[in-house]
Parts: C-alpha cells; structure tokens; sequence
C-alpha cells in the first residue's frame, strides 16, 4: 500500500480491488482474500460487497449458524449493529465486510460455549489457542502480552466450562482402568451431601475410642465429669467445622482435600502450618487404629496368638507391649503394601467399614434397651470390695459342695498356699466374703446414682466398688499382684483422659478430603459436616449417660473386660451378642487405619508440591500414575513410631495434640483475617462469626493446656508469630514518591492513596531518589527521609521510608526495586505516579525511565499500579457519598485489577462508591454469555458488583487514528533527525502534539494537568486534518512557518501498520470507557506492556495518553502475573 500527501488533500492509492477498503487489515485467521467479490461462502452464498459478515452468516441456508444439536439447537448471538465507518470524500467504494473463512466461522458460533483446553482455575495459563483472541484491530495494544495475559472472553469461557475433578486416588484408579484400553470419558461430580460428606465423616470420627475407651473413661470420669469432657471435645470440633464452613463458601472448593481447601483459601502460610499438623495427626491416627486392631485381636478374638508370654501377672503388661509392637509392625507393613499396590480397594471397601461402625453403633442401642427389662448375664465376683479377674477360676466362691463333702474351689487355690482346708491363705481373703453381682444390671436399675461421680486411680491399684462392706487391712500391707485381682494400669486423672477421648472426636475434615467429587462442595461441606458431627456429639452424650446408667461401676473401670470373661466391655451390652461388636470394632479400625495410610502421604505430597518447606519437596514426586511413593514410605515410618510405643493411651495424647493444634490454626486464621479484613478473605456461610472461631480457638488452647500445658506455650508463640506475619500480608507496597528542592514530597496524594489501599493494615516501603553522590547529598536524604516520615504518620500509613542516592534516576529506582524490603517482607506492588510532562523532558529521560520502569517490575513479577491525574485523587479526610469505582477488565494477568476496587471499599473515603466491571466483547464472543460467565464468576470472588459487557465491532481504522499514529511518528523522526536547542525542541515536540488536537471534539487537557507546553493559543498551526472542513479552514489560514521542502521531507514517512493498529485499540477503548465512566470516581483499567522492541518506546507513552484522555482519577493496572485473587480465595 502506498500514500501520496498533498499539502491541503490527502489521496489514498491503493493497489487492491477498487470495492475494498484499503484500510481493513488481512486478518491472520482467514485463510481466504478479503475481497468479497472474489469469494464465495462455503455453502455457495454469492457475498454482496455491502453486506456485513452478521448479514452474510444470516444469508446461509443453515442461518449462519453452527455448533447446536439436533435437539438443543445453539442459541445465536444477538445481532450487532455496524460501526460506522469513514468515507472521507464519499466517493471511495462502499466498505467491505470482511467474512471470516469457514473455520472461523465455527469459531464465532461456539467459543463461548465450547470446551477450551484451559480448565484450571488458576487462570494465568499459556494455551497457545490464547492467540486467536488478539487476532483483528481493536486489541492489537495488548497483542504481545497475549502468551501470558489472556482475554476476559477466554478466561470467562474456562471458568465456566470448569470440572471440579478430584486428585490422588481417583487418577490411579483411573490409570489403571485406562491402561491398555480405550480412555473412559470422566464423568462428572454427581455425589451429594449424605454419600460424600456425612457417612465418610461419621466413618472418620466414630472409631477406636469409642469401641475401646469410652465406658472405662465413663467409669473412671464419671458421668458428670465425662458427659463435660464430651461436650467440650465436641463443642471444639462443631466450632471448628463453622470455621471450616466459612473456608468451604471463601470462593471455589479445590479437588484435593481440606489442605487444598485451606492453603488456596487462607494462604500457604496458614495451609502449611494447618497442613503439617493434620499430616503428623492423620499419621499417629493410622499408628493408633493399628494398635487398636491388634488391642482387639489379641485381647478379644485370639489371646493364643500371643508370641510373648508372662510367667507371672506382673509382665503381663510389658508381654503385651512386646506382642503390640510385633504384630503392629507386620499389620503396617501389610496396610503400606496395599495402598502402594491398590488404592482403589481401599476406596472401594470404604462404605463396608463404615458399615461396620453403624452395625455396632446400633447393636449398642438395641442393647441398652433391651436391657432395661431382660439384663444379659454377665456376673462379676467380689472379694469384699475388690473386683476379681475371671481369668484364673470358675466358680465365684471360696467353698463348694460336691455330694456332702465340702471342697475347695480354683478360686482358694489362688490366694491360700494349698487347696486344703487348713492352708495358709492370704489375709484380705480371709477377712472378706467372696460376692457375685450382675455386671449389667440395666437401664431401670437406678445404677445411674451410684456412676455420676469420678473414681480415679492410680497406677497397680484394685478397682473397688464403692458402698460395698469390706474388712480392710493395717495401712502399708502390700498387695500380692500375681492374685486374681483387677488392677489400674495407669495413673488416671482428668487431663489424661481428655488427651486420650479427644481423638473419637477428630476426622471432621474427612468430608472435604473428597470435594473433588461433590456436586455442589460448597453447600455440602457444610452442611454435612455439621450434621455429622451434630450426630456424633448426640451418640457420644447419649452413650456416657446410658453407659453410667446401665453397666456396672467397677466393670466400667475395668479397662479390658478381666472381670467379665476377658470380653469387650462395650460388647457385653450389645445385642444380639458380644461379637458383634467385637467383629465390627475389629474391621472399622482395620479400615479406619487403611484410609489414614491412604490420606496421609497424598496430603504430604501436596505439601511437598506446593514448596512450602523446602526439604520435604523430594516427598512430592511418586509414581508415574501421581502416586506419593516416597510419602508413603514416610508415612510408614513415621507410623512405625507410635507403633513402636505400642499403647493405644500414650499415642492418643500425642495425635490429640496435633489435631488440637491444627483445629486451633484454622479457627485463629479465620478470626484473624475477618478482624484484619484481608482481602482473600470473603466466606458466604450466613452464621459464621469472627467471635466463634476466636471461641473454637481458644477452646483448642484450653484442651492443648489441659493436655500437655508446654506443648500449649509452644503453640501460643508459634500463634503469636503468625498472627504478626497475617497482619503484614497482603499487597506489600513499594511507592515511589518524587521530592522537590526542599525535599518535600511533591504528591502527597500518593501516600493518601497507599493509607486507603492498605486500611492501615500492612507494611509499605516509601522509596525516592535524589542524584548525584552520597557524599555530597546525605543532609538532603536525611531531610527527605525526615519529610517522608511525617507525611507518613500524618497519612497513617505503617512501613518505613527509603532514600537513594544514585547518579541518575534510573538506576536508583532500579536499586529501590531490587533491594527495599525486610528479609521475608518483600513488596510485591509498586506504585508510581504518571509522568505528566514527559513530552517537555531534555532528552525525553523521564519516559525511557518510566517505561524501564514498567519491565523491571514485569521481569521482577511485580504488581505495578500507575495513578494518572494524582492531584485529582481523594485525601483521607474526604468523602465520596455517591458515585462508582469503574473497572475496565480487558485481560487477565493476576486479578490485581479486580483486587484493588475491593480494597478500596474497605476505607471510609470510597465506601460508599459501588463498584462496576466492564468487560470488552468482540465480534466472535457471545456477549450475553459473557455477562452470565461474569456474573458467574464474581459471585465465586464473592464480590458484589455492576456488571456489563461492552461490544466493540469490528470497523474500519478512522482517519484521526490515522492522524494520531502519523504525527506519533512524525515527531518521533523528527526528534531523532534535527538537532535543535532545549527551548526549540520543546516548542516544536509541542506544536507537533497539539495538530492532533482539533481532530478530536473534546480536545482540553485531562482534568487535574497542567498545560504542557507553551504556544497554546498559536494559530499558527500545520493542521494535518482528514476532513473537507478542515482542509477548507486550512486555506483560509496564514502562511505557514514551515517550507515546501520542509513539509514534503515531513510527509515522506509511511504510517507503521502495527502503530496504526494499536493506536485504533487505545482510540476505540477510550472511546467506549469515555462514554460509560466519564461521571465515575475512578477508573481501573489494565496497562498494556510496553513494546518488545526498544524502538518503540516513545509511541507506547502516547497510546497510553490516547487510551486515558478526558478521565479524571485513572489507575492503570498491571499485574504481576501470579494469581492475587481467584476462585479459591
């Protein structure tokens, strides 16, 4: 394409076909020649030259339209009426509709509603498809970014095409099922409430304890002192699990389990601290269901297996220890290999555990009330008031009766030296009569008197039974322990025993381990969580007050059933049998100890993955199928310890301990960040309050004290670290402020701006440079600090300040940027005021220092944040009581855009303004798909907002575009070329800038600038004008100051089609954001990048004047590039 230029007309030449516009770009997408007249659609449709491609897609036999079924037919676009296009002399040929090629078409019925690649919520993806997005002019300013910042059309249509699939388990037994054979179509979540979340929930927290310890805890607490410790525990967990509910409803629950869940919502700081605890407590749980298992096997089900065996009843207890630690071993190298081999059977028999557990649960229920009129017979024998073991004798008696001779019985052998009447025999039996009672007398024999009251023991001391007569021995007479008494293995006192209850009530966070698989995670979470643990808390009160009111004292403190036959203690008052119980305790904590094994290396390898202890990052890799190999190994081995100290009641502390404080780190992260109003900090659930989870949290403080009160100190500094490092998270801010000859801060409305950004929360860095040495300018530093210093408390902003002095500006920015900060509080986000007069500056220094600005912070992956008409923004003591905080939402690159107007909101000073979004659709996207994926989206950011999608239509390049980009360029060249002194060069680059200001209508400077030059009202003026008017008005004006020669030389340049297209981008934005914001308190919009090549800098600070004219307060916005605000958080 050539141009010739006239002085007073400008005639186009061109060498295409006389019926096209010489103007309309070749688009990369068509494969086909623009000219109408020398194609045809592909169903043979003849194109008019006339016709728009709306009108030609409509001319098709089919409609024009594709991508519907038969029985769902695709629902077209509405249609959108042409731009208008320009006709300078109305003699040129009519315009020409470019008509994308067949494929494209497809792409313009069906990219809103197809299945693009990207379906990960982390939306900073690189699919190469991103490209087709750019392609045609009204984008082309933000084409070069296009690999790494994608279209908000793009990003919509991923979002809403998002599966919410699940991790670990699923894809190995998906790997499996997939190998060799023809990939099977995923399906999509389908479980509910109930199968997802409340049964894998009460499968998790009904166990080991409840099967194994809750009558002996009963017996030894009391029901009073018990029925407070269950409420407490539970009170714990129900408090825990609305604070659960609130990270469930904080944006959209990840596949992957509660880690995930937690570190996407609360950070990885909290997610890791949360993380390792509940890893470390889900390990020693799998240690202490293991123990549980083998407790069951060799106490209940077959004694004789026991390898090591006591010669006296004094090592029993160590024998025991020893078969424990054995036999655990074995059982934990068979539960490893099964997970390492076959997950998928795990998950498989996981609905036959749980119902195991509910068997049993109403196996007990059927049992006490049966009880109450037909008590099963389970005598226990006394010996005055000592409970007897039933391990050695028969018959509770000392004499028996057979025929009419009177003989001894096992039961004399047992404590006298000889089974003859004239043996020695021990003192106590001699003194005391042998009685027999009923070990359950039932729910209406009133035994619920007798069990309120606590009974502890210590350790090698007879279980009693209170209000029996008994002749008692001179105080000191030792106890022989190898007679057939029931003794107190432990010392026994409250604290203890709520560290060994306190696991029966964990396993509240199984539900969310399967959110990969829910319908709808964040209504099931919730709800079935609460419920379960609402249901749980009910069987565990119920269970004390029913144990207490139906089973005998001393049986209950009868740990392991000696006095009734060795059996289950919760056995004996199950119906239809004792084995039932057994049998079912058995197989739920086999499979209880399977899904620890299963869910504890796929959380430690999430950990590992995420990078957030450096050391443990070789425990994320595995297996080709995902499998965590070496977590599982860890796992084991960490396992291995707690079963290498083989007691179910000295490894329940140390799990009660992890979980408390894992629990305690959720409730105090969730308190904290609504107290500090973080800004990924936005839960939907209606009854959660900050004061709840500050009670969760200090219940969870309460019960570690009780426990164990050092771990509880230790725990309280970890919370206390933390709790400053929430408070100064966030956007940590970098604001670069400029200072005048006295060194005060020539902007003090940026530090205003940083005060309402951070709400007084946070740190900041406020940076600036002087030039010239250190040695010379240290007094001016040390004022300038001092200046910035007071500007700072009078401003209320938290942080400190930083002066460089460097030779030039540019490298002490680039200084401040590297290096401000305090070891892990590094800013993130710098914020810069726009370079007013840039187009005044010798040598144009302050823009080249500006746009070097832009990529350091872009190389840096730092936030950058450029406020354009500064004077004009808003002090603190300012109040807006109406108005709009408009946000202009064209790419994605990290969501600062949509974070900034939230943070905003949360100051006195814009609290009032409701926010808008605006988003761009082009010719291909459906826009009122777009506004429902938006709608969509922000209600998952749990944001409230206006939301309205604004089409831009593909229309021809206008004349003041062109007309903007070649006095861009004109001036640029004649920079370059012309040496002229400083007062010349000003005057000219001014004289070059104002000819573009005529064309446009309202041409005034941007409310809150200065004039930027001189020679305003000079008419005499070279008007490069497209017009007849003006090329009318032109003649009508003096001779100009410029040659013939001169002028021709000027006109010599061609206009650089790639300008011309990013200047049609910044013309048309700014016409679109001018006509919806003009009235609006401020503007948000995204920056575009500058130009890879370097020769372009100087035309990027103009596109970016064009795209921000006649806006009062704008803030253009480039993000980073990591996610600050998603779906999760």
């Amino acid at each position: 394409m050539t141009l010739s230029y006239s002085y007073k007309y400008l005639i186009w030449r061109s060498p295409v076909c006389s019926g096209c516009s010489p103007i309309t770009p070749f688009s990369s997408r068509d494969s086909e020649p623009h000219c109408p007249r020398d194609r045809r659609s592909k169903e043979g449709t003849k194109i008019s030259p006339g016709q728009t491609r709306l009108a030609a897609l409509a001319a098709r036999p089919d409609g024009g339209w594709k991508g519907g079924t038969q029985d769902e037919p695709a629902e077209p676009p509405s249609p959108r009426p042409s731009a208008p296009s320009w006709d300078p002399a109305r003699s040129l040929a009519p315009r020409c509709a470019s008509l994308p090629s067949s494929s494209s078409v497809t792409e313009f019925t069906t990219l809103s509603d197809g299945n693009p690649k990207e379906s990960s919520p982390f939306i900073n993806s690189t699919d190469t498809e991103k490209g087709r997005e750019y392609d045609g002019k009204n984008m082309a300013l933000f084409e070069e970014e296009m690999d790494t910042s994608p279209m908000v059309s793009s990003l919509l249509s991923g979002l809403a095409n998002y599966t919410n699939l699940p991790q670990g388990s699923r894809e190995h037994e998906e790997a499996e099922n997939n190998e060799g054979g023809k990939k099977k179509p995923v399906q999509a979540p389908r479980m509910g409430t109930f199968m997802g979340v409340y049964l894998p929930c009460l499968q998790n927290i009904f166990g080991v304890i409840l099967f194994l310890r809750l009558t002996w805890v009963v017996g030894i607490a009391g029901i009073m002192e018990a029925f407070c410790m269950v409420f407490i525990c539970c009170s714990c967990t129900m408090l825990t699990a609305i604070s659960m509910s609130a990270i469930a409803t904080n944006g959209v629950v990840p596949a992957g389990g509660s880690y995930y869940m937690i570190s996407r919502s609360l950070g990885p700081e909290f997610g890791g601290a949360v993380g390792l605890c509940f890893y470390l407590g889900t390990t020693f749980a799998g240690a202490m269901y293991i123990l549980g298992t083998i407790e069951i096997l060799l106490a209940y089900l077959f004694p004789a297996m026991a390898i090591f065996k006591a010669e006296d009843a004094s090592g029993e207890a160590a024998a025991m220890l020893n078969n424990m630690r054995v036999y655990g071993t074995c059982v934990l190298t068979c539960m490893a290999t099964v997970v390492f081999v076959g997950v998928k059977y795990v998950n498989k028999f996981a609905l036959v555990f749980l119902g195991c557990v509910i068997l049993s649960i109403l196996a007990i229920y059927a049992g006490v009330i049966k009880s109450a009129f037909d008590p099963p017979n389970f005598p226990i024998c006394l010996l005055g008031n000592r409970t007897l073991s039933r391990h050695g004798f028969d018959v509770c008696a000392k004499l028996a009766w057979e025929g009419n001779e009177t003989v001894t019985t096992r039961l004399w052998g047992l404590f006298c030296s000889s089974r003859f009447l004239n043996a020695t025999c021990d003192e106590y039996f001699t003194r005391n009569n042998v009685t027999e009672i009923q070990g359950i007398p039932g729910a209406a024999s009133g035994l619920i008197k007798e069990n309120l009251w606590s009974s502890y023991l210590t350790k090698g001391v007879i279980v009693e039974r209170r209000g029996m007569p008994s002749v008692g021995l001179a105080e000191g007479t030792p106890i022989d322990m190898d007679h057939p008494y029931v003794f107190s293995d432990m010392t026994s006192y409250f604290t203890l025993l709520v560290g060994i209850y306190f696991p029966s009530v964990t396993g509240i966070m199984a539900g969310s381990n399967r959110s990969g698989d829910l319908r709808d995670a964040q209504k099931s979470i919730p709800t079935g969580t609460i419920l379960a643990i609402a249901t749980t808390s009910a069987v565990y009160i119920s269970s004390v007050v029913l144990f207490g009111a139906c089973i005998e004292g001393v049986v209950l403190r009868d740990k392991f059933g000696e006095a009734v036959n060795g059996n289950l203690v919760v056995g004996t008052l199950a119906w239809p049998s004792p084995w039932v119980i057994v049998i079912g305790s058995f197989f739920s904590t086999c499979g209880a100890g399977l899904q620890s094994l299963t869910g504890a290396p796929r959380l430690l390898q999430a950990i590992s993955r995420d990078g957030i202890v450096p050391f443990l990052q070789v425990f994320g890799h595995g297996k080709a199928n995902g499998e965590p190999t070496w977590a599982l190994l860890l796992t084991a081995c960490i396992c291995e310890i707690g079963i290498l100290i083989a007691s179910l009641d000295e490894v329940a502390p140390i799990l009660s301990m992890f979980f408390l404080m894992c629990y305690m780190f959720v409730n105090l992260a969730c308190a904290v960040q609504t107290l500090l109003r973080t800004p990924n900090w936005r839960p939907r659930f209606r009854y959660y309050h900050w004061t709840l989870s500050f009670l969760g949290m200090s219940l969870c403080l309460a019960l570690m004290f009780i426990c164990s009160w050092y771990y509880a100190l230790v725990a309280m500094l970890i919370a206390g670290l933390i709790y400053k490092y929430i408070e100064y998270r966030g956007p940590q801010l970098l604001v670069l402020v400029r200072v005048d000859q006295d060194q005060n801060v020539v902007h003090p409305q940026l530090l205003s701006l940083t005060s309402q950004l951070k709400a007084g929360k946070g740190l900041t860095i406020v940076g600036s440079v002087l030039e010239g040495t250190f040695l010379d300018n240290h007094p001016q530093a040390q004022r300038a600090e001092e200046s910035i210093r007071r500007l700072m408390e009078a401003e209320k902003v938290k942080g400190f300040c930083q002066v460089v002095i460097s030779s030039n500006l540019r490298d002490g920015v680039s200084h401040l940027i590297q290096s401000g900060g305090l070891g892990g509080l590094q800013h993130n986000t710098v914020l810069v005021g726009w370079p007013r007069n840039w187009r005044q500056k010798e040598d144009h220094q302050t823009w080249r220092n500006f746009i070097e600005l832009v990529r350091e912070t872009t190389a840096g992956h730092l936030a950058l944040l450029v406020t354009k008409n500064v004077s004009m923004f808003p002090g603190n003591p300012e109040r807006f009581s109406e108005g709009s905080i408009d946000v202009w939402w064209i790419v994605h690159d990290g969501g600062m855009l949509m974070l900034l107007p939230f943070l905003l909101r949360h100051h006195k000073v814009w609290r009032k303004c409701k926010m808008r979004i605006f988003t761009v659709a082009q010719m291909d996207d459906n826009s009122i798909q777009m506004k429902k994926d938006l709608t969509t989206f922000l209600y998952h950011l749990r944001i409230t907002a206006e939301v309205e999608v604004v089409e831009m239509h593909e229309s021809d390049i206008s004349a003041y575009t062109y007309e903007k980009t070649l006095v861009m360029e004109q001036r640029s060249q004649i920079l370059k070329q012309m040496h002229l002194t400083k007062n010349e060069r000003e005057r000219e680059v001014q004289l070059i800038h104002d000819q573009s200001a005529p064309s446009c209508p309202s041409s005034s400077p941007s409310p809150g600038e200065e004039p930027e030059g001189e020679g305003e009202g000079d008419p005499e003026k070279v008007h490069l004008t497209w017009t007849k008017d003006k090329s009318v008005a032109e003649k009508n004006k003096g001779p100009s100051p410029v040659s013939s020669e001169g002028i021709k030389d000027f006109f010599s340049m061609k206009p650089n089609q790639s300008n011309v297209r990013r200047m049609h981008t910044a013309v048309r934005l700014n016409e679109v954001i001018v006509k919806k914001s003009r009235d609006a308190k401020l503007v948000l919009l995204n920056m575009p990048g500058p130009p890879r090549n370097r020769n372009g800098d100087e035309n990027y600070m103009e596109f970016l004047e064009v795209l921000t004219e006649h806006l009062d307060r704008v803030m253009l916005v480039r993000g980073g590039g990591r996610e600050v605000i998603t779906i999760y958080s």
